[in-house]
């Protein structure tokens, strides 16, 4: 293997083992050495810097390395892309996964938006979006990188899910008894306006982009120009 390939997977899993480890059985540890100001700047400057990291292997390992997976995996990327927007773009409505004053309530409310699909929809639209990226088959550098994102983002929610439980007790766990962890994408076009509509603009303004940042034409403008 490359050692650029190596490179880039040693900073992978540098960000995201740093970030489950600080998020979940350092945490506590940390807060009581440095305050919870301290242990926000360590997070804070470890994410990025491991996410620097990242970037930088990221630019320097083979750019197009993999035969690809033609229309096929362009047609699938384009349909898995969409839902991940409208997951991304309801996620902050209402979330009680959000530390906000309102979570315990929200917590204990009926779901809707796209609390009816998943509870964890940022999660799963970061999950989604990395999904697309596997498929297309384009790089080695895009596959490790993706599902390095996947594993943050869908073992990421189970962990939330047991430290919210701690936190917020019989909230969360009501919450989770009226919601899915699993998305439930037959319920999508329930999840109302907003999320449908502001996710299908990021889903056409983000592909749209990705022409100017990465060279390659995404989503429906592959074919339409």
């Amino acid at each position: 293997m490359d050692s650029p390939i190596i490179t880039l997977i040693a900073a992978n899993i540098a960000f995201v083992g740093t970030h489950f480890a600080m998020s979940h059985p350092l945490r506590a540890p940390m807060v009581k050495a440095l305050g919870a100001g301290g242990f926000q700047a360590a997070y804070s400057v470890v994410s990025f810097a491991t996410l620097g990291w990242v970037y930088f292997a990221f630019k320097a390992a083979p750019p197009a390395d993999l035969p690809g997976s033609g229309d096929a995996g362009w047609i699938a990327a384009t349909i898995i892309t969409w839902p991940s927007m409208v997951l991304l773009a309801g996620s902050l409505i209402g979330n009680p996964a959000l530390p906000t004053p309102l979570a315990e309530a929200q917590a204990r409310s009926e779901p809707k938006g796209v609390f009816l699909v998943t509870r964890h929809p940022m999660m799963w639209g970061i999950g989604l979006w990395a999904g697309s990226h596997i498929a297309l088959m384009w790089s080695t550098r895009t596959l490790v990188t993706a599902l390095a994102m996947a594993v943050l983002a869908l073992v990421g929610a189970r962990l939330q899910d047991a430290k919210k439980k701690a936190l917020m007790g019989d909230a969360w766990a009501a919450w989770e008894s009226k919601t899915s962890y699993w998305p439930r994408l037959g319920k999508l076009l329930s999840v109302g306006s907003v999320p449908l509509l502001v996710g299908t603009v990021l889903w056409l303004a983000g592909s749209w982009l990705h022409l100017w940042q990465a060279g390659i034409p995404a989503g429906v403008w592959k074919w339409i120009g």
